[in-house]
């Protein structure tokens, strides 16, 4: 299918009119007046809405099994304490189980990755297509972070499930395809025969257009965090990889946001697609259970600011965000020399540091994983407390992002932003636009006393919470035999290589040259283990006067002691 640009939808197809009723959902169709997509067989979309505050009213969402899940899928969800579903599961695995293509929108944290997997895994076992090895499915991520968690949550989701044919049963399998890896392992998973791929789009580009993967046998597509993707320039690459999928699929596509240019790639691939939202509007694309802090502050005053937010009371897991690599590697190295058990993440680490970051990060070892918004993104950590805006979110999208990062998965959670002098007017579009109504954030300092009221922090707290680990140089008494042992090492080696100029030990090369003038009787620096600046060659004539040296030791001779200047 040849991608095609459509005008951008207005927003009453993605911005639904606020219901009123009290009940699970609220449909209605409206047309929009625009030529639908090409497959479509009209204009009209319809728009499953569900209202956030009905969805928490006396009602108990179904379990997985009354939706319809095979057992062998809600028993894997049962040994992870999962049984029943949240809102945009609930909303999605009615359509999604039943073939058809659906937009899901909500928030960060709400369950969206079961949301497609679980009807994901339940049709590929179930679908009349024999599981040969080659791929069903296609899921498609921002990050590799991403890809990773997605990976683990269908694995465990489907870990009771087989697959085989031609009479030959297997474990059912998911594949990570990520860069940043060795090719050879993903290539080796792929020629071994894989159900599931999971995958950045630069990388799953690349092995389809080395005829690794094959797509000519997906039947189901995912696009997981599309608004993501489209800050990070993959349209081009997803439009590419859907362009080369068979038209007989359905696809599902996952956002927080809806953008223009997410739109039109949802109307020009998906087949009258169902939107579900799991909110009512903008205005709750902040989890209602995260408290909201927004302080002006100094920029020298930060860290100093941080560090008390991080000592707060009842403080978990935090993720500190800042605008830059630079950034977010310089206030890691601050915050570790205050003494908190700190990591970081960002663009320039290697794929292995980003993974071991994480992990500490997931473990509890480190309890501050300071971070830049691509990095950032797709790591799934149900248990974070707080978050921190280190500097001013660059738009709304950027803000919801982050603040998703906490209150997840039902918890409650803390954002707290601190907004420069001169980023103040983007706060302020920020603000409006999230209708959060803290247009002008309270001038804030490191000492101020409604800081320690809003976040509960001790008053006794400081701007350390221990003492900073000590410097890699060791004791000076060490640097001195240590450089003794250096010289000492050196000065043998030059000695069985001959002459060598040496500009490290004292007096340089004066002292070498005020040799070749100099008697027996007076040389010009004491011999000694560590021998001369220069070695002389000229041994053939004689041997060098044993009482040359200071210390009238006849071994500095016998290990190369100086010779005199009338060698000649």
């Amino acid at each position: 299918m040849t991608p095609r640009r459509l005008l951008e939808p207005r927003a009453a197809l993605m911005k639904p009119r606020r219901t009123t009723e009290r009940h699970i959902l609220s449909k209605f169709t409206k047309d929009t007046g625009m030529a639908g997509p090409p497959g479509t067989a009209s204009a009209t979309e319809k728009t499953v809405l569900a209202d956030a505050r009905a969805l928490t009213a006396p009602h108990e969402s179904p379990s997985f099994a009354e939706l319809g899940v095979i057992d062998d899928i809600v028993r894997a969800l049962n040994e992870q304490g999962i049984e029943r579903t949240f809102a945009i599961q609930e909303l999605t695995l009615p359509l999604a189980l039943a073939g058809e293509d659906l937009i899901g929108q909500a928030r960060t944290g709400m369950g969206k990755t079961f949301g497609f997997g679980v009807p994901l895994l339940h049709r590929v076992v179930t679908g009349s297509a024999p599981l040969d090895g080659t791929p069903r499915a296609l899921v498609v991520v921002p990050t590799r972070e991403l890809c990773i968690q997605v990976t683990k949550d269908l694995t465990a989701a489907g870990r009771y499930l087989s697959a085989g044919a031609n009479g030959s049963t297997r474990k059912l399998s998911v594949s990570a395809i990520y860069g940043g890896r060795p090719y050879e392992e993903q290539t080796s998973a792929l020629s071994a025969g894989v159900d599931v791929v999971v995958g950045t789009p630069g990388r799953l580009l690349d092995l389809a257009n080395q005829k690794y993967l094959k797509l000519d046998g997906i039947s189901i597509v995912v696009l997981d965090e599309a608004d993501e993707m489209l800050d990070l320039g993959f349209l081009p690459d997803i439009e590419k990889i859907l362009s080369r999928v068979p038209d007989a699929r359905q696809t599902m596509l996952f956002s927080a946001t809806m953008p223009g240019p997410i739109i039109t790639l949802a109307r020009t691939f998906l087949t009258q697609p169902t939107h579900v939202r799991a909110e009512e509007t903008d205005s709750s694309a902040v989890h209602d259970r995260t408290r909201q802090f927004v302080y002006r502050a100094h920029a020298l005053d930060k860290l100093e600011l941080v560090s008390k937010v991080l000592q707060a009371r009842e403080r978990g897991a935090a993720m500190v965000f800042t605008r830059t690599k630079r950034q977010a590697d310089q206030l890691s190295r601050d915050l570790e020399q205050r003494g908190f058990a700190v990591c970081a993440i960002h663009g320039d680490l290697g794929q292995g540091a980003r993974e071991k970051a994480l992990r500490s990060f997931r473990s509890g070892r480190a309890n501050v994983l300071v971070a830049t918004d691509v990095a950032a993104r797709g790591i799934d950590i149900d248990d974070v407390t707080h978050v921190v805006n280190f500097h001013c979110p660059d738009d709304e999208n950027t803000y919801v992002h982050r603040v998703g990062r906490t209150g997840r998965a039902g918890r409650t959670g803390i954002a707290v932003t601190l907004v420069d002098w001169e980023d103040l007017e983007r706060w302020k579009h920020i603000s409006q636009t999230l209708d959060l109504k803290i247009d002008a954030p309270v001038e804030t300092y490191s000492t101020s006393d409604h800081l320690f009221k809003d976040l509960d922090i001790p008053d006794d707290a400081s701007g350390r919470v221990s003492v900073p680990p000590r410097s890699d140089a060791p004791p000076q008494t060490e640097d001195v035999k240590t450089s003794d042992e250096k010289k000492r090492t050196t000065s043998r080696r030059r000695r069985t290589r001959g002459a060598r100029r040496d500009d490290d030990t004292p007096g340089g090369t004066n002292a070498t040259s005020d040799t070749a003038s100099t008697s027996p009787e007076t040389p010009s620096t004491p011999s000694s283990p560590d021998g001369p600046k220069r070695r002389r060659t000229r041994t053939r004539g004689r041997k060098p006067a044993m009482e040359g040296g200071s210390d009238g030791a006849p071994s500095a001779a016998k290990k190369g002691a100086p010779e005199n200047a009338s060698a000649e």
